[in-house]
């Protein structure tokens, strides 16, 4: 039997490359989902990421690693999108508003940043500053 939290996960999972336009509230209800993905992802990620670090560049041993590195960090990717939320980097991810992306990177633990469409996932500006002089219709539906 599926529980109702269940439910809700089945029901926002896509087709990849389906585009979802979020509302605040659609946002942070799966920002959970989003968190735990990544949380398993970082733990899967952090034995190979230390080997890493300790080789040199011609070690023989680092291409198998680097496999491995990508097959757990595009996992994480195909099931972001498949969220039908954008991935600009690792760990940095926006969920689309329909005017720009709520921004969200790990290991921040809410939505707090805004992203306008074409720019720099650095020039995140503050979600508050954003609702405030906008008011957009995502954020109180």
């Amino acid at each position: 039997m599926i529980d109702q939290k269940s439910a809700v996960v089945v029901a926002i999972i896509s087709e990849l490359g389906d585009e979802r336009i979020f509302s605040l509230s659609d946002a942070h209800q799966t920002l959970d989902l989003v968190q735990k993905l990544t949380r398993t992802a970082v733990k899967e990620l952090a034995p190979c990421q230390s080997k890493m670090n300790g080789m040199l560049d011609c070690d023989p041993r680092l291409v198998a690693l680097e496999k491995e590195f990508e097959v757990i960090v595009r996992k994480w990717v195909m099931q972001v999108r498949r969220l039908g939320i954008k991935v600009y980097g690792l760990w940095e991810l926006g969920f689309d508003t329909g005017d720009g992306y709520l921004c969200w990177r790990y290991p921040e633990i809410r939505l707090a940043y805004f992203l306008e469409y074409g720019e720099d996932f650095q020039c995140r500006r503050p979600l508050k500053s954003v609702i405030e002089e906008t008011q957009p219709e995502w954020a109180f539906q």
